[in-house]
């Protein structure tokens, strides 16, 4: 089966599974990432309490004032929702897939990272349960969580880094 067969298999496959859910990759990817759509990722961030605010109030992926989840990977959003779940604490997104972030593979625009607001709580949560591994490049402490993903303290708020769902 050729490589486009395949390509329009799994894509059938994932409508039928999640409408409205897009898999991107080929067949000889390490794995396939799940985009979703900004409604999408508002509908799951709904459904446990996570809230979302933007400096210019709006969700435009091409302006950097807006906070925009178009082209989040599931497993992103799904982290958010682990982490949740797990500390029972506020959570606000105040950075998503918007441009103006920093560029890279494993970038916001990409889909693999979100920005959360402090508060006491989620602070408390990832520096009790996730293990500080040293400061980033640009100086920012970082903790690692069991599954691996990332959570770097830029100050003002997380900046934190989806390899996977967290234990979904």
């Amino acid at each position: 089966m050729s490589v486009t067969k395949v390509r329009a298999a799994l894509t059938a496959l994932a409508l039928v599974v999640a409408p409205g859910v897009a898999v991107l990759g080929t067949a000889t990817d390490a794995f396939a990432v799940t985009k979703i759509s900004h409604a999408t990722a508002t509908s799951m961030f709904r459904q446990v309490g996570i809230t979302w605010s933007s400096s210019g109030n709006c969700s435009d992926r091409n302006n950097s004032t807006c906070t925009s989840f178009e082209q989040l990977n599931l497993a992103t959003a799904q982290g958010a929702q682990t982490l949740k779940r797990a500390g029972g604490c506020a959570l606000n997104i105040t950075g998503g897939t918007e441009t103006g972030h920093a560029s890279g593979t494993y970038s916001h625009w990409n889909g693999y990272k979100l920005d959360y607001g402090k508060n006491t709580c989620v602070t408390a949560y990832i520096k009790n349960n996730f293990t500080y591994i040293g400061l980033r490049g640009d100086g920012a402490p970082q903790y690692k969580s069991g599954s691996g993903n990332i959570y770097a303290d830029e100050g003002n708020h997380w900046d934190v880094l989806y390899y996977n769902c967290g234990g979904c």
